[in-house]
């Protein structure tokens, strides 16, 4: 395929259904969350998932990541953690002599907050 080409809605069919089989070998009994999880896929969109610990939000992101073959990070959000932290900074290479971005976590496709 090239850039300019679509998609036909069978193979997209298709492709999504296969994902769906293969995130739910993994997490079971959260359907409605993985099409939440397709639709922000296929819209570009965000998500947030809320609950209480162990409700496999972590496990199904990361399957999530695993199948659709995107990047994901994770920010253990703490009392001394600094925007830096999240964005990445500049620094300064002295090989180059240039500043140099190191992108932080919030650069990834998928972003697990955790606090």
């Amino acid at each position: 395929m090239s850039d300019g080409e679509g998609v036909s809605p069978q193979y997209a069919e298709d492709i999504l259904g296969r994902m769906k089989g293969e995130i739910g070998e993994v997490v079971i009994g959260y359907e409605e969350q993985v099409e939440d999880f397709l639709a922000c896929l296929i819209t570009e969109g965000h998500l947030l998932m809320q609950g209480v610990p162990g409700v496999a939000k972590t496990t199904l992101s990361k399957t999530f990541t695993q199948v659709s073959q995107i990047s994901y990070k994770r920010i253990q959000f703490t009392q001394d953690l600094l925007p830096a932290d999240i964005t990445g900074h500049y620094f300064y290479n002295q090989k180059s002599m240039e500043f140099e971005l190191r992108k932080g976590p919030l650069f990834a496709s998928i972003v697990l907050a955790d606090e």
